[in-house]
């Protein structure tokens, strides 16, 4: 019996991403740069002095509107050098960009359904008492939770650690089979294969049973994965589907601001979180770049109702007076301690909820943080608050892959490598293949398991989510697994930055130079 369902014939995965991305565009404009002083040069010798310094003069006009900004300085120095390279189309480039036409919309919907379902779920007082009795600290953290969005903790859930995506598809497809009322996923990569067709295969069977089954990936898949027709695909066999945000070429100021989320609600009832993709290498099914090592979080308990209305509220995006009541407060309670909580990062707010609490992790460690991260961009405040956490002597582990799935991306994480080490942090490869987790533990006491990278696009350009837990029995199995996966690296040396290849350092302190585009 065929246990899978696909409904594309087998494709090649083209190179297309880069002609969507920022990267294709400053290739572009710095060309068009080029061709146009040429022209100027040939057809314009006479005015070229005026022409430039009319250009040089709204060029620095632009720079000094950039620089009373509140974006962070990275960026700045790096939307400088793009304008500096690429002069007037540069400037436009920024000042497009800077318009959003292509996410204004999407910022502006999302943030009205926030505040419009805010009260949806409330944080239990008798639970905010009991945490500040047990951490005051986290206890901060949740009040600065629920100020930026809506993320009570929750106490009473059972969580689930898996430290393989093997781990967590078996269990998907488990608790997939026991759905009655309704199944919620949204995932940033769909791709079909054996892990996406055993899905679909339940999803249709369920949809069938009039199981309520909505599906929402988001638009990059369209570059390259899945066509663009695939949603009405899907909704041939009963399925509601929607791509988030469609790429389009060019015409998208929105191309950072991505659905990186990962999400399954099964009922209201078991909810799963982190890093894991619907997509073969995300099983080891396939392996491109050696064995992927990847985590997830199976919660079930009121917790759930976080990622049901982070769901919602992504679902709901240009419905008029969309219904949350029926999905949301129907899970059990367990006799378990600690707690959960469920949070979610919105690029179109002030608050950088993904950076601030790995940065509160970081800053209130007593004994240890150990995070695994498959990239490493950093901004000066995660750089600062990571030396600083080893240099106070907080026992500070990073694990980053043994083998890159982006070359250059890998290049620049290594530019960070030699001021980490001259702090004390330790950084660890791991030499089977790709980490793709994105996890914090410290002191055996906290952990999170989610979708944020330590880059740019994650903390501050996608929509982003993460499971914080404090005091669960899961913690110790996360802290297990991290240290067993740390018998598998190598770590980095002194030595062993000598040894890296010049090509290497120049095209990591290139890709340093214009980081905060990616």
């Amino acid at each position: 019996m065929n246990d899978e369902l696909n409904l594309l014939k087998k494709h090649k995965k083209g190179l297309l991403r880069i002609i969507f991305s920022r990267t294709g565009i400053i290739i572009l404009l710095l060309l068009l740069a080029i061709f146009c002083f040429l022209i100027a040069e040939i057809f314009f010798a006479a005015l070229i002095g005026k022409i430039l310094g009319g250009i040089g003069l709204f060029n620095l006009c632009v720079i000094v509107y950039l620089m009373s900004t509140d974006m962070d300085s990275s960026a700045k120095l790096t939307w400088i050098l793009v304008i500096s390279v690429t002069s007037f189309f540069g400037t436009l480039f920024y000042l497009y960009t800077k318009s959003d036409i292509g996410s204004r919309a999407i910022g502006t919907g999302y943030n009205k359904l926030v505040k419009d379902h805010k009260n949806e779920i409330q944080q239990d007082t008798a639970v905010m008492e009991e945490l500040k009795s047990v951490s005051h600290e986290t206890a901060d953290l949740v009040y600065y939770l629920n100020r930026s969005g809506t993320f009570p903790a929750t106490s009473g859930n059972k969580v689930t650690y898996y430290p393989l995506g093997e781990n967590k598809w078996e269990a998907m497809l488990e608790e997939l089979k026991k759905a009655e009322k309704f199944i919620f996923m949204e995932y940033f990569i769909i791709d079909e294969g054996r892990m996406w067709g055993s899905i679909l295969k339940i999803l249709v069977e369920k949809a069938k049973q009039g199981v309520d089954v909505r599906v929402m990936y988001d638009g990059t898949c369209a570059i390259a994965l899945l066509p663009y027709n695939y949603p009405k695909m899907l909704a041939e066999y009963g399925i509601k589907c929607k791509m988030f945000s469609p790429i389009r070429p060019f015409l998208s100021t929105h191309y950072n601001y991505r659905d990186h989320r990962k999400i399954l609600v099964i009922d209201g009832k078991v909810g799963f979180n982190g890093g894991i993709n619907l997509s073969d290498e995300y099983i080891n099914h396939t392996k491109p770049f050696g064995h992927w090592k990847d985590t997830a979080v199976r919660i079930e308990g009121k917790a759930v109702d976080n990622l049901t209305l982070m769901f919602l509220n992504m679902w709901s995006l240009g419905e008029q007076d969309p219904n949350y009541k029926s999905y949301l407060g129907l899970a059990d309670s367990f006799a378990e301690k600690g707690y959960v909580i469920p949070y979610g990062d919105n690029p179109f707010d002030r608050d950088k909820v993904g950076e601030k609490v790995y940065m509160d992790i970081l800053n209130r460690a007593n004994k240890y943080v150990h995070i695994m991260t498959p990239y490493l961009i950093l901004d000066d405040e995660v750089l600062t608050a990571l030396k600083y956490s080893a240099e106070r002597g907080v026992d500070t582990k990073l694990i980053l892959p043994g083998i890159p799935d982006k070359k250059p991306v890998y290049a620049l994480a290594k530019t960070y490598f030699r001021t980490l080490l001259d702090s004390g942090v330790e950084i660890y490869l791991y030499k089977p293949g790709f980490v793709h987790a994105k996890m914090f533990i410290s002191d055996d006491t906290k952990a999170v398991v989610g979708t944020i990278n330590l880059d740019y696009r994650s903390l501050y350009h996608h929509f982003e989510c993460g499971t914080y837990l404090y005091g669960t029995d899961s913690v110790a199995n996360i802290e297990s697994d991290f240290m067993d996966t740390i018998s598998k690296c190598e770590r980095v040396t002194y030595e062993s930055i000598k040894k890296e290849k010049i090509f290497t350092k120049l095209v990591g302190n290139f890709m340093r130079l214009i980081a905060p585009l990616f």
